[in-house]
């Protein structure tokens, strides 16, 4: 079959899907080999764009999926208006953020940075599928590591981790703003390349992350480290992430850090 043989049965099961969907579980749908698969998917994006239609095929989240147009977004939230949404609170966020950017990481290390218990905004953020564990540290105690998963990366219009922004980046978006704007916030934001209008129906609205609150950071960060609480949190870790974990299944996770405390609210 041509590429154009490929492309009505590739875009019915993107269009049966309601997550992005990897070229790889395509290929194995279809019963076809990757190279094509791949091919027919850029030729089938470029229809798209150049059709002018009000949804595109785009990749995301490790994947791909059509997503509404950004200039349709008006339409769209006077449609969707009243429709439950969910929504992250500024903890939320902010141990998402730290989780993000430093991951894989133990809980002792957020609440080190938040200078809060993170126990009940890590056990929402679970529950969520934004997080998800990934094994335990070789330290005493073995705690539990965290990172992010794929719900993270679609949530935020992200292919991957590399696309979040750098260190530098977020400084200079941050010394763009007068004075006066920068005392009167307490949040420093994520911005992210995905508009309201290209998010799928039913996707959670959700376009800035706030990283790091100066007001919960204050006294939480260990001695000795950076006096700007952003450079500690977004910091590489030297002590090797790698050598200080292992992986575990899902039924040996558990422990004491999946105890609810009434310190945060989500």
């Amino acid at each position: 079959m041509e590429t154009n043989d490929w492309k009505p049965v590739l875009e019915a099961l993107l269009f049966a899907a309601d997550q992005p969907l990897p070229a790889s579980l395509l290929a194995e749908a279809a019963e076809t080999d990757l190279q094509t698969v791949s091919e027919t998917l850029l030729a089938l994006a470029a229809d798209y764009d150049a059709g002018g239609r009000g949804v595109r095929l785009t990749e995301i989240a490790g994947g791909w999926q059509f997503l509404t147009r950004e200039e349709y977004a008006p339409q769209l939230g006077r449609m969707l208006r009243g429709k439950k949404k969910m929504r992250l609170s500024r903890p939320a966020l902010e141990t998402l953020a730290i989780i993000a950017y430093k991951q894989p990481v133990t809980k002792g290390e957020v609440d080190a940075i938040r200078g809060v218990d993170s126990s009940g905004v890590l056990n929402t953020l679970l529950e969520r599928e934004l997080v998800t564990i990934r094994g335990r540290s070789k330290v005493v105690g073995r705690p539990l590591l965290y990172g992010t998963t794929g719900e993270f990366l679609s949530y935020f219009g992200l292919n991957d981790l590399n696309e979040l922004p750098r260190v530098e980046e977020l400084k200079a978006i941050v010394g763009e703003k007068e004075p006066e704007s920068v005392e009167a916030e307490t949040d420093l934001f994520l911005p992210i390349r995905v508009d309201a209008g290209e998010l799928p129906v039913g996707a959670m609205d959700v376009t800035e992350v706030a990283l790091v609150s100066e007001e919960t950071v204050g006294t939480g960060v260990p001695a000795g480290a950076p006096d700007d609480p952003l450079e500690y949190a977004l910091a590489d870790d030297d002590s090797s992430d790698d050598e200080d974990s292992v992986t575990v299944s899902a039924d040996e996770a558990t422990g004491d850090e999946g105890e609810v405390h009434a310190d945060d609210s989500v």
